[in-house]
């Protein structure tokens, strides 16, 4: 093997801190290498949109061909950027560990609306020219401004600064490798199961001549296992749709145990609000391709669930673009109990949106300061509503998991617990025995007799209560498929010996549309 060898790379200061990290990693394997920059036509071409420039691998054409020519020996890309459609006589030798791959959110402080969705002030002008991230901010957020943004990453930030944007997205894996400077801006990161990334977002792919045997074999201690199983799921989709980096598609993989879990979000265009889907599989391969079936599925289906429908919410926006119809009734009524006394406590913990109404609807002044815990961002939302900031999220619909992962942050402390009579008091139960729960009941759920249930396709049952309402009855209507929102929700439906029902990925709108899409 020669040496050393030549690395190939664009010259950004986020794909020379690529290169330079390889560098580094092959001097660790003994193999010497130089870089050499190499200008491509997305680096050329600044006016336009990535959805505009023309064909597929503007990041990544011109690397291939230095590699073909044999000027460079290995070419160092964003995997995101790289088409799946492979010239020949190159290949992949080596997707490397995976960086963060959730989007971040940079918004100037004067933008920022802690009430709104993402943080952002009505009529927000967001800088992105990625179709995909236009996409799924509309879906949320219709009533921002997306202005396409084009540069290298501290160029982006820079035009940010300067106020030229209210807010701007990027990959949070780029930021944080060249360590941008962020500072004087609100930073949200997003979850990649809440806001799905482009295809292999994060990862790195060394590309070689496909004959070069000696190099493949050299530089295989940098292939990480999980990346190879995860971002080829993604890759594999990305193939299905013959897609590039420029159409709205969003792919998330990753691994527990044997399976793998996948999202996807797909849009026939930016403006229009995108399917999204949830699946798992040990096959990566056929997951894909499943995955790739859904999105694309025509048909329409029934949908009931245990709330009110709200005009214009995401939920029903989603399902009614993609010819779903969408009805819904409480089958529990809400009674609030009056408090008089409350103990000072050093964190106040909501379970639910109505523990949040019910209790700030009768004390409209704590009397201490305490921190405050939600067990999502559904009742999040409430507490801002209310004036109020929460100092901890659950990120689950597992309550066992967001009541363990609270036990940590508040051991050895006291909780209050504004709570529904009938609690399961799953978050109390988490708790360690240096920590002391002090229950307080703000209301209670009765059962509503008085509900017509139609016939659907598909059934989502949103809590335990609903549970109740809906199979505690003589007869309950026809389904063909069931869904729970949460848990909790699924061992009070396992209670009425039903089985073969799904369990929503998330509790909010979100994650109940990309389930009720992947049944």
């Amino acid at each position: 093997m020669k040496s050393p060898i030549i690395i190939g790379t664009r010259g950004s200061e986020l794909a020379l801190w690529q290169a330079n990290h390889i560098q580094a990693e092959l001097k660790k394997l003994g193999i010497e290498a130089k870089l050499q920059i190499i200008k491509t036509q997305g680096d050329k071409i600044q006016n336009l949109s990535f959805d505009k420039l023309e064909g597929k691998g503007f990041f990544t054409k011109e690397l291939e061909d230095a590699l073909l020519a044999n000027e460079v020996d290995l070419a160092v890309h964003s995997c995101k950027d790289l088409p799946t459609a492979m010239p020949e006589g190159l290949a992949i030798a080596v997707l490397t560990e995976r960086e963060d791959p959730s989007e971040l959110l940079l918004i100037r402080p004067e933008a920022v609306d802690h009430l709104q969705p993402y943080k952002l002030k009505i009529g927000a002008n967001v800088g992105t020219s990625s179709s995909r991230r236009k996409s799924q901010l509309l879906a949320v957020r219709p009533d921002i401004i997306i202005t396409d943004l084009r540069g290298n990453v501290p160029t982006r930030i820079k035009k940010l600064k300067d106020g030229n944007y209210d807010a701007i997205m990027l990959a949070f894996a780029g930021t944080h490798r060249i360590q941008a400077d962020i500072s004087g801006l609100e930073t949200l990161k997003i979850s990649p199961k809440e806001f799905i990334p482009a295809p292999a977002q994060g990862v790195l792919a060394l590309q070689i001549r496909a004959n070069d045997t000696e190099l493949h074999k050299a530089i295989q201690p940098l292939n990480n296992g999980l990346t190879q199983d995860t971002a080829g799921t993604e890759r594999e989709l990305l193939r299905l749709f013959n897609g590039g980096c420029q159409i709205p598609l969003g792919v998330y993989a990753e691994k527990s145990k044997d399976k793998i879990l996948l999202w996807a979000s797909s849009a026939e265009s930016e403006t229009q609000i995108p399917k999204r889907v949830f699946l798992s599989g040990t096959k990566p391969m056929d997951l894909a391709q499943k995955a790739v079936e859904k999105l694309r599925e025509k048909s329409g289906k029934s949908v009931f669930i245990t709330r009110k429908i709200v005009a214009d919410e995401y939920l029903e926006k989603s399902l009614n673009a993609y010819n779903y119809s969408l009805s819904g009734v409480s089958l529990i009524q809400i009674k609030p109990l009056k408090f008089t006394n409350i103990q000072a406590a050093d964190w106040i913990f909501f379970t639910s949106k109505n523990g949040v109404k019910h209790f700030f609807s009768q004390l409209k002044e704590l009397g201490f300061s305490p921190k405050i815990g939600v067990a999502g961002k559904g009742t999040e939302r409430t507490l801002n509503e209310c004036g109020y900031k929460a100092d901890f999220v659950g990120e689950s619909s597992d309550m066992e998991a967001v009541g363990k992962a609270f036990a940590k942050l508040a051991e050895g402390q006291s909780i209050l617990f504004p709570q529904a009579a009938d609690s399961m008091q799953t978050i109390q139960k988490q708790l360690t025995f240096s920590s002391r729960a002090i229950n307080l009941l703000v209301y209670q759920t009765n059962r509503r007799k008085d509900v017509k249930i139609p016939d659907a396709d598909i059934v989502v049952i949103t809590s335990p209560s609903n549970a109740d309402g809906y199979f505690g009855r003589d007869v309950f209507p026809k389904y063909q498929h069931l869904i729970a929102i949460g848990e909790s929700t699924a061992a009070r439906i396992e209670s009425y010996k039903i089985k073969g029902f799904s369990v929503a990925n998330r509790p909010d709108e979100l994650g109940i549309a990309e389930m009720v899409f992947s049944v």
